[in-house]
């Protein structure tokens, strides 16, 4: 691999996010990038402890044999996954084995060197710390069948929350698209009911009481049921005044995380020692919390106690808006009030609404937020990237009409100028038909200038202001806040010289700076900021997504080829230098207007678009690397200004996304 792209993928990786320029120069030359074959094996069971493996294209299976020589398999790994650190940390034989089931790239680090970055990039111990607690078995129960579980907190500062309902339907998802194991442990008070039997069509099961005296020494079975819909149960009783049921609890989690890869605890909302020590054995924490002021106030509360008084680590407790009772405070706010960031908003849900939404309800809102908090814990979020291109970026619309037909499922959606603004009209809704259906506003090439203002090109050509009205025209007022599936925008920060990340706001003050191309439109301030063209560093925004956790990236790069772009400059130029100066109307030498339409028509927006184009488009191949798929549809023979021809740049893209159709379902299904 090329030295400079093995640094730039690097970079990417979650697991060296924020070391300084010194420490990441020692990883990059402490690593290497090897390639595995399909069905290579990495290292075996048994094997002495090798080296750290951070996964960058491909995938690896983690397995391990039965006492027949059979393989049971417990994991499948794709990107920025790591694996081999137990054997390093433990200095123990490795517990499984490790082979790519596809051709994979896989960043290497040799147990010396590993052991050296350890000592000098603190945080990576506390990051691998946390994997360990989730990875290490309890070897004396019975074979290894799980890779890695994780334990879920479900609390509230007080009653009526909602958190039983959420516990349910979240433990529901995870098991649907993850399809992995899933158990709630329902825990309450002596004198409480449990509820959720009844809402998993189970028989009243016997619950354990935590407080028996008697010794757990294997898991009780008898006490597990197992519902018709893939989640199990175990219910508790517990005494706040008995410490001997926080160890009990334990032991009992000890070997369950044997055989289930989550683990969700639906805890009492209730403050009392006991209670805080369970929390505090969860690798996740989700607090729920309805909009409302003083809701979020007992919130705040709660987590900053969590975090002063017990020294909780604040990363691992989400926020959970509930809207279950009206907002009468706008979002802005609530975050004030709260003091930290909102990790999900769930809708509200009607009186009469099914108790088993993820089932009986699949297409309601509040399943379709659940579904994206059980992607994002299962690793399994779908990220969607629309990358610039003007006129080309119509073929977007091309691929979404694919997507939408296909059911092919999309968590999350980022874009970069017309990729920003394609990308919001779908986010707030808007199907591909009713996209395509706006575009007939340039039914004729005439009509691009119905988004045309010209001004004295001191800052740019255009001010914007027509193009402000039709994003106004279309979107109106909504903001951030009111789009179906999470959206991220791309703009460029022209002082800073960094790109700028928007997902807060009106969407129209975003889409304005994303889309403001440098030379061509005025930069566009934006809270006190002078913003441009979010191509200019992003034309491809794959790398926001991938910082964000997403695993699976669908990236949509309408950049044509640098030949073509270098060939298409040329052929301008040519007609450019062939028209003379007596083509610019000489009976109104004060027409400001018409002089620059001249210009316009000469072609200069062009050659700027175009000499652009170039410089974008190798960062839009580097970026496209990080993609797990890249659609690149043809666009030979048509034009970044023919806006009039969105019909046939719409067919372009169907035809790529439905090309690729077999490698998408493989990327969703993994």
């Amino acid at each position: 691999m090329d030295p400079k792209n093995k640094e730039f993928v690097i970079k990417e990786l979650p697991f060296f996010a924020g070391v300084s320029k010194a420490l990441f120069a020692t990883i990059n030359a402490k690593s290497e990038i090897v390639e595995y074959r399909k069905g290579q094996l990495i290292y075996e069971e048994g094997s002495a402890p090798s080296a750290f493996y951070c996964i960058i294209s491909g995938r690896v299976q983690i397995y391990s044999k039965d006492n027949a020589g059979q393989r049971l398999v417990l994991e499948y790994l794709h990107r920025g996954k790591y694996f081999g650190i137990i054997s390093l940390l433990t200095n123990e034989p490795h517990s499984v084995s490790s082979e790519a089931i596809n051709d994979c790239a896989i960043l290497v680090i040799k147990k010396d060197n590993f052991d050296f970055l350890l000592k000098s990039i603190p945080h990576l111990a506390i990051d691998l710390s946390r994997t360990l607690s989730r990875r290490l078995k309890r070897k004396d129960i019975h074979q290894k069948r799980i890779f890695e579980s994780t334990v879920i907190s479900v609390f509230s500062s007080y009653s009526q929350s909602g958190k039983t309902t959420y516990a349910l339907n979240l433990a529901l998802s995870l098991n649907r698209e993850t399809h992995k194991s899933v158990i709630i442990l329902d825990i309450l008070p002596q004198d409480k009911t449990h509820t959720l039997p009844h809402k998993l069509a189970l028989d009243v099961p016997a619950a354990l009481n935590l407080s028996s005296q008697a010794e757990i020494r294997t898991l009780p079975q008898d006490f597990i049921s197992k519902s018709k819909f893939g989640v199990d149960l175990f219910c508790f009783y517990y005494s706040e005044d008995d410490s001997a049921c926080l160890k009990r609890l334990i032991e009992i989690i000890s070997f369950l995380v044997n055989d289930y890869h989550y683990i969700i605890l639906d805890l009492p909302a209730a403050m009392d020692r006991a209670i805080i020590s369970m929390l505090n054995q969860s690798d996740l924490i989700h607090i729920l919390s309805s909009p409302e002021a003083v809701d979020l106030k007992r919130t705040n509360n709660l987590i900053s106690r969590l975090k002063r008084d017990f020294n909780f680590d604040a990363q691992k407790i989400k926020t959970i808006i509930n809207e279950y009772k009206l907002a009468r405070i706008n979002y802005s706010d609530q975050l004030d009030i709260l003091g930290q960031e909102i990790f999900a908003t769930i809708p509200r849900i009607g009186f009469n609404a099914a108790e088993r939404l993820i089932i009986d309800q699949p297409d309601c809102e509040y399943s379709k937020a659940v579904r994206r908090i059980a992607r994002q814990l299962g690793d399994c979020l779908v990220g969607l990237v629309l990358g610039v291109g003007v006129g080309y970026g119509f073929c977007h619309v091309g691929v979404l009409k694919v997507i939408e037909e296909e059911n092919i499922p999309i968590d999350i959606i980022a874009g970069s100028s017309i990729g920003a603004l394609i990308a919001s009209l779908w986010a707030i809704g808007k199907s591909s038909k009713e996209i395509l259906e706006i575009t007939r506003e340039f039914k004729e090439p005439k009509h691009i200038w119905g988004l045309i203002d010209m001004t004295f090109p001191r800052l740019g050509f255009i001010k914007g202001n027509k193009f402000y009205r039709f994003l106004r025209k279309h979107l109106g007022s909504k903001t951030f806040y009111n789009v179906k599936l999470p959206l991220k925008i791309i703009a460029s920060d022209v002082r800073r010289k960094e790109p700028r990340i928007l997902d807060k706001g009106l969407l129209v003050d975003a889409i304005m700076a994303s889309c403001s191309m440098p030379g061509i439109f005025a930069p566009f301030k934006f809270k006190g900021e002078m913003l441009l063209d979010g191509g200019v560093t992003y034309p491809l925004p794959t790398e926001p997504l991938l910082k964000m956790g997403v695993r699976k990236i669908i990236a949509v790069n309408v950049t044509p080829s640098r030949e073509d772009i270098l060939n298409q400059v040329q052929r301008l130029k040519n007609n450019l230098s062939s028209e003379t100066v007596e083509s610019i109307p000489k009976n109104k030498p004060f027409d400001l207007l018409g002089r620059l339409k001249s210009i316009f028509n000469l072609n200069i927006v062009d050659i700027i678009f175009s000499s652009v184009e170039v410089l974008q488009s190798e960062v839009a191949r580097r970026e496209g690397e990080l993609a797990d798929i890249v659609l690149h549809p043809d666009t030979s023979g048509l034009f970044w200004l023919e806006l009039h021809k969105a019909d046939e740049f719409a067919r372009r893209g169907e035809v790529e996304a439905r090309k690729n159709l077999d490698k998408i379902w493989q990327l969703i299904n993994e």
